[in-house]
């Protein structure tokens, strides 16, 4: 249908309508004319279970004949203190949970508390941010300040606020010369020094695990550790982004577990909710949270909150979300059916337009280039997005690629079976689109 919705991420003129989404069943999305694709995207990345889940559906109806939404000013509701609970207890080293409605809200909130805990406590020259090039922290402004993806953000580079940037490894984009050990220690080498330097840098941010908007990146072993040692020995706050990456989608359910990096900010959205409602949290450890703690003429208390910050129906189904996180064993899921992905490897690097893959967990990144042995990315005047959504569609699958990366990343609770339709219907589009790119 024609629309007046300002699509995201959509050159208007290519666009003359969209497909309306009527109702959704499982790892499908049905449309106003009866079509089926697989939501090869989950969503925007933050399905858990599939579309129409009856739990998640009866815990949303179930809250909503009781408040609908009431203020955190003062006040608090029985669904938010049992998810911060439920939270601080899959988070190993956090104690308290700021809440939001948005990923992007969740860590403009991590920057304040970061900036402002070092003003609280008197360490006043604390004032720089550290991250790593080409993170993505979501579209608001101090989100993209410190996750500046060039290709996104750079029309607003003047009004973004400056940050100490480092190189992170990328195994098939290697400076020459190197190995992957030695470019990782290289970049880990440059961090050190720069911390060493003086005394100014008030926290390091980064996604955990792995970048996703910045190309599926998967970080090397030991990398992310390491970091968080680094700023550890230098007095600098280690901030978190597990909206994407964490509860699962890596295979772990606080992804900075598995990477050994307790931060001392993190932030989570995206599958808090199963992708039903909108709602993040962002944590931190006690010393954090008590430096906000004192008589309100000291103004140490943080200026911030949202008008639907703490909804009591998203904190409901946030509680059955992590409830069956449990109750259908679903970490130990992923871990197993993310080994599909790892069987069509072969089949998927065959193709001439296909240069690396990329793959944790339920995830999924295929880089596609013009010339493999020069890893040389597909670059041409067509939308690479629209082809592929278009023969996505022809081939019964929504898909979205960021430049020349096509991401797979379906509902963690995705059956084998489905994941198996999944990548042979992937295989096919990419064959099918290859003529219209290169």
């Amino acid at each position: 249908m024609t629309s007046s919705v300002w699509h995201p991420n959509t050159q208007m003129r290519e666009w003359s309508s969209f497909d309306t989404i009527s109702k959704g069943k499982g790892i499908w999305l049905i449309d106003s004319k009866g079509h089926k694709i697989i939501d090869a995207v989950g969503s925007m990345w933050c399905n858990v279970w599939g579309h129409s889940n009856p739990e998640l559906i009866k815990s949303i109806t179930k809250q909503s004949k009781k408040i609908q939404h009431s203020s955190m000013f003062n006040l608090t509701n029985e669904p938010v203190e049992k998810l911060a609970k439920n939270l601080i207890k899959i988070s190993p080293g956090m104690n308290k949970v700021f809440y939001s409605d948005n990923g992007s809200s969740a860590m403009e909130i991590a920057i304040k508390i970061a900036l402002q805990y070092w003003k609280n406590i008197g360490e006043l020259k604390k004032t720089q941010i550290a991250t790593i090039e080409n993170g993505y922290h979501g579209d608001t402004f101090g989100a993209m300040s410190v996750g500046y993806v060039p290709e996104f953000f750079g029309k607003f580079k003047k009004q973004l606020f400056s940050t100490i940037q480092f190189p992170v490894p990328n195994k098939y984009r290697l400076p020459k010369g190197y190995t992957l050990t030695d470019y990782q220690n290289e970049c880990l080498e440059k961090m050190e020094k720069r911390f060493s330097k003086n005394n100014n840098i008030a926290a390091f941010i980064m996604e955990s695990g792995a970048q996703m908007a910045g190309g599926v990146i998967i970080y090397p072993k030991d990398f992310q550790r390491k970091i968080s040692k680094l700023c550890k020995k230098y007095g600098i706050l280690f901030v978190l982004d597990e909206i994407a990456t964490g509860f699962g989608r890596l295979g772990s359910m606080a992804q900075y577990t598995e990477q050994k990096s307790i931060p001392d900010i993190v932030a989570y959205g995206k599958m808090l909710t199963g992708g039903y409602l909108t709602m993040a949290a962002t944590l931190s450890s006690k010393k954090i949270y008590d430096s906000f703690s004192g008589e309100f003429n000291e103004w140490k208390h943080l200026f911030h909150g949202h008008t639907y910050t703490g909804n009591p129906i998203a904190a409901s189904v946030a509680n059955q979300n992590i409830f069956m996180y449990e109750k259908y064993n679903l970490i130990k899921k992923i871990k197993n059916t993310s080994k599909i992905f790892t069987q069509y490897y072969d089949e998927i690097s065959a193709i001439d337009i296909v240069g690396d893959i990329r793959h944790k967990g339920m995830l999924m990144g295929i880089e596609l280039v013009s010339d493999k042995k020069k890893k040389t990315p597909i670059r041409t005047k067509k939308s690479i997005n629209k082809v592929f959504f278009e023969e996505g569609k022809k081939n019964g699958i929504y898909l979205r690629t960021l430049g020349n990366i096509v991401m797979l990343v379906p509902p963690l609770a995705i059956q084998e079976n489905e994941l198996e339709l999944l990548l042979k219907r992937t295989i096919k589009t990419i064959q099918a689109a290859k003529s219209q790119i290169i």
